[in-house]
């Protein structure tokens, strides 16, 4: 369970989140929405240890990690698989080189060792075990998201997975097969997850609560039938480029079928883009 409990934390003086507080039970997708600047991807800097509040606690499975040791950290850290924005691989590296660096890092072995965990993890994420030997720019945008994906996963298998944009700049069709991967982690997996977002769309979708936040303050913390209901003047004016879409992925995600297991794996995925 992932809680923040009232957090402050500024940057040269100038306030950045003020008075945080959330919480994310397991097994569960918290959404962050907000515009530009209202500090929606400090959230996660600040739970992977980047960052230390400057007031407030943020505790991982009952620990408070901004008193905890450099050390214990570290620990803490590598039970979480973080997906930056444009996925981020090294352009140097293999796809799977870059999702079976965390595991050399981890354990120390060669790289035929980690061949097999690195084809499991490709296939996981729908992708041809056989792009183990492509190069990031052979692949698609959409494609190299997932190998991200599968790198995080890849790093000891986290219970904890962080998305910061992850369908930014995706075709809608690449951007669907990665939010109906989030699902599939969390349903079939049991990963706990938040979600930084641009899009109305996908946070509808993926999110089992959302939390808005506007100047670095929570204007909104809810379930998404409570977004599309809620009142307030911020909350209509930011969502009101969006009506038709939220409108729209309501239906179609309660119109879609859905196993005890979640959405269904997505098939295979090869070639060059």
């Amino acid at each position: 369970m992932i809680e923040f409990r009232n957090v402050d934390f500024s940057i040269g003086g100038n306030p950045i989140l003020r008075d945080i507080s959330f919480r994310v039970p397991r097994g569960k997708t918290k959404v962050i929405l907000g515009p530009s600047g209202s500090g929606k991807s400090t959230v996660l800097r600040l739970l992977i240890g980047l960052y230390r509040p400057d007031r407030g606690e943020i505790f991982v499975d009952g620990e408070d990690i901004s008193r905890v040791s450099a050390a214990r950290l570290r620990q803490i850290r590598s039970r979480m698989g973080m997906v930056f924005q444009q996925g981020a691989l090294f352009d140097s590296m293999t796809v799977g080189e870059n999702v079976g660096y965390a595991l050399l890092e981890a354990q120390g072995d060669d790289e035929s060792d980690v061949e097999e965990p690195v084809r499991h993890y490709l296939e996981l994420v729908g992708l041809d075990p056989d792009l183990i030997d492509r190069m990031p720019d052979q692949l698609s945008g959409g494609m190299q998201r997932r190998v991200a994906i599968a790198r995080a996963l890849a790093a000891l298998d986290p219970v904890l997975l962080l998305y910061d944009e992850p369908t930014t700049g995706l075709d809608p069709q690449s951007a669907e097969r990665i939010t109906d991967l989030i699902l599939r982690l969390r349903d079939a997996h049991g990963k706990t997850a938040i979600m930084v977002t641009h899009d109305i769309a996908d946070a509808f979708k993926v999110a089992d609560d959302v939390t808005i936040l506007e100047r670095g303050s929570v204007v909104f913390e809810g379930t998404g039938d409570e977004l599309a209901r809620a009142s307030k003047p911020f909350i209509n004016e930011f969502l009101a480029p969006f009506r038709k879409a939220i409108a729209a992925a309501q239906q179609q995600f309660q119109a879609a079928p859905r196993g005890p297991s979640g959405p269904s794996a997505a098939p295979h995925e090869g070639g060059r883009a």
